[in-house]
């Protein structure tokens, strides 16, 4: 009986493990092509953002990268686009869907420049400008696709639960956004925000 119990344990065990790391990845060459880019156009070379749409929107996922200690300095939840299924339901989407077509209330991937602050009627009331600035994502300040807080975003993971869903905006919770809020009033230059899958 006690060998039955082990072998139910550790087989548990090997389970939870696995997904704890099952979307850790490697991101050096990113973190490289970030600051290359960075330099090349004149964006601020600190910090950048990271989104990995890759992950489940129950862990963290938001990534905030140091160019000068080769470090994550932050990381949290976002969410993603619901496309066509409704908010209230997020457990039947699973996975980020993009599309760069207005009122398709999906997420969009590719380089982004975080642009001007101005007022939200979300989450602590502020919101920056997304500039898309690749095909995939051109469409991002006619969608109002905006980096912003909702307080229905938890600060810490949920896992195996789901974040809610946007309509395409990276949401973040309210006290994430205080941090991002921070950072982003005491550069000068651009700030790059970049989502994978």
């Amino acid at each position: 009986m006690n060998n039955t119990f082990l072998l139910i344990f550790f087989v548990l065990l090997k389970c939870n493990y696995s997904q704890s790391i099952e979307h850790e990845r490697d991101y050096n060459s990113v973190h490289k092509e970030a600051l290359i880019f960075c330099q090349e156009n004149k964006f601020n070379e600190d910090f950048y953002f990271l989104i990995d749409m890759s992950v489940h929107s129950g862990k963290n996922r938001f990534f905030v990268y140091d160019f000068k200690t080769k470090k994550i300095m932050h990381q949290k939840l976002v969410t993603h686009g619901a496309c066509d299924v409704f908010e209230v339901n997020p457990e039947k989407y699973k996975k980020t869907k993009f599309s760069n077509k207005f009122n398709s209330h999906c997420s969009m991937k590719g380089k982004f420049k975080v642009g001007k602050r101005d007022y939200s009627s979300w989450g602590i009331n502020v919101k920056y400008w997304l500039h898309g600035l690749e095909n995939s994502n051109n469409n991002a300040v006619n969608r109002v696709v905006v980096l912003h807080s909702w307080s229905a975003v938890s600060d810490e993971e949920i896992y195996p639960r789901y974040s809610p869903l946007s309509w395409g905006c990276p949401a973040v919770s309210d006290e994430f956004m205080v941090v991002l809020d921070e950072k982003l009033k005491q550069v000068e230059k651009p700030v790059l925000l970049w989502i994978v899958e």
